[in-house]
């Protein structure tokens, strides 16, 4: 009988806890909060990011007399401390928070000067959870843009040293790719750039502009638009790759895809602002059509051209310093390859996800050795830009002997004829050539 009893309580008692256990995770995520909160500080705004459990919703808006920022967040708890900013920060002076309406959360920014504030929800990724992020720009600081002009060749030598745009990839609330060892790749490829900015800066005839200088993170439109801000003639991002296989090792060179470039061309030529900038010179805005997609790819094809003369000659400087991962110059659909009128390239260093290749990049030395790779590269593809030849010594160097480390495209820039008439006069379908070919230079 007992027995019976016993049986009909846990019967009873069973369901119920059940139950119980059931309802405990929707109480759990019912209760959104701000779990961490962290800054970061570029040269033209300041980055909050913060971390909450969940998407929610938020206002954000600007008080006078003193200059604030408020942030209201719905049905929000906060269980983090506030950040503190140093007495030399441009922007914040401090943050505050306290609740409001009993369920929802306030952070009140105390400012230095006014500023123009984005907000944006980020969906969790391999680093993080969800974020909320809040950039701040002062008002006085904003950036124009920058018109889209082609330099003539020769013409950076006659007026000013070239200046070469140097992308530190990712950066910030962005880590990039992560070694066993827990190296960055944010970390890894900022010093590299720094070292091979230090060594342009060293040429006679050369300036590096570095797109980031610290530990922030820029839109990768946005580095396309501080490379034209500062007129470069060439850019040049660094990343370090990574891979599932711990095996894969070795660097590579990318330039843009002919996909990658098609897609720009259509949304420079749909969007009206671009359509107001130069390409070559010469204004899209009062053009049909027609003509504005022909200048367009008169643009891109020569900056292509030139991007794939540059990116084989730094791949092949690479090969000096370790293993070679693709052995030729790779074409993609990266972003920061898309301007329309600068050459450019981007470089794998390594793979940070090979135990050795993560190693070498933490190596002061090793970094060292790799920019001095990607400047010799660079070095070579700039002594090719000469004035353009006279029509005598054009004529008088009818046909030409191939050299080793020539490419059509580099041949063709050289003697200032294009690349697909050099093809054309010489019969050439692609792009391959030996060592000893004479072909046809084109008058």
């Amino acid at each position: 009988m007992r027995m019976d009893i016993k049986s009909c309580v846990v019967k009873v008692v069973f369901p119920a806890l059940l139950l119980l256990l059931s309802y405990q995770p929707v109480l759990a995520d019912a209760a959104k909060q701000v779990d961490s909160l962290r800054f970061w500080t570029a040269p033209d705004h300041t980055r909050l990011v913060l971390g909450i459990t969940s998407p929610i919703e938020h206002r954000v808006f600007t008080l006078d007399n003193p200059p604030r920022l408020v942030l209201d967040l719905d049905g929000v708890s906060i269980n983090t401390l506030m950040p503190k900013f140093s007495a030399g920060h441009k922007v914040v002076k401090l943050m505050r928070h306290a609740p409001r309406n009993k369920k929802d959360l306030r952070v009140v920014i105390d400012l230095k000067q006014g500023v123009t504030a984005k907000s944006f929800l980020l969906k969790p990724n391999a680093n993080y959870g969800h974020r909320l992020v809040v950039d701040l720009y002062p008002e006085k600081t904003r950036e124009t843009k920058a018109p889209v002009v082609v330099k003539k060749a020769g013409q950076a030598l006659i007026n000013k040293k070239w200046v070469v745009a140097i992308d530190a990839g990712h950066g910030g609330e962005d880590p990039g790719a992560k070694g066993k060892r827990g190296t960055r790749e944010k970390d890894v490829v900022l010093a590299i750039s720094k070292k091979l900015a230090a060594l342009i800066n060293q040429q006679p005839n050369m300036q590096a502009y570095l797109v980031r200088t610290g530990d922030y993170y820029i839109g990768l439109r946005q580095r396309m638009e501080k490379a034209r801000l500062a007129r470069a003639d060439l850019f040049v991002s660094i990343h370090a790759d990574a891979f599932k296989d711990q095996r894969a090792k070795g660097s590579s060179v990318y330039v843009l895809s002919n996909r990658g470039a098609s897609s720009e061309a259509a949304r420079w030529l749909a969007d009206s602002e671009n359509a107001a900038d130069l390409v070559g010179g010469v204004s899209l805005d009062d053009k049909d059509d027609v003509l504005a997609s022909v200048l367009l790819d008169l643009s891109q094809n020569a900056t292509k051209d030139a991007s794939a003369t540059v990116a084989a000659e730094v791949l092949k400087n690479l090969k000096g310093v370790g293993h070679i991962h693709k052995k030729q110059v790779q074409h993609a659909g990266f972003m920061v390859l898309k301007s329309p009128d600068i050459p450019s390239i981007l470089v794998e260093t390594a793979f940070i996800s090979n135990r050795q290749e993560e190693a070498k990049l933490r190596d002061s030395k090793h970094q060292a050795k790799t920019a001095n790779a990607i400047l010799r590269g660079i070095k070579a593809y700039f002594a090719q830009q000469h004035l353009p030849p006279t029509p005598a010594t054009r004529i008088a160097k009818a046909s030409y002997k191939i050299q080793k480390g020539d490419t059509l495209s580099a041949i063709a820039e050289r003697h200032r004829v294009s690349l697909s008439s050099l093809k054309k006069a010489n019969g050439i379908q692609n792009s391959r050539i030996i060592i000893g070919q004479v072909i046809q230079i084109p008058s």
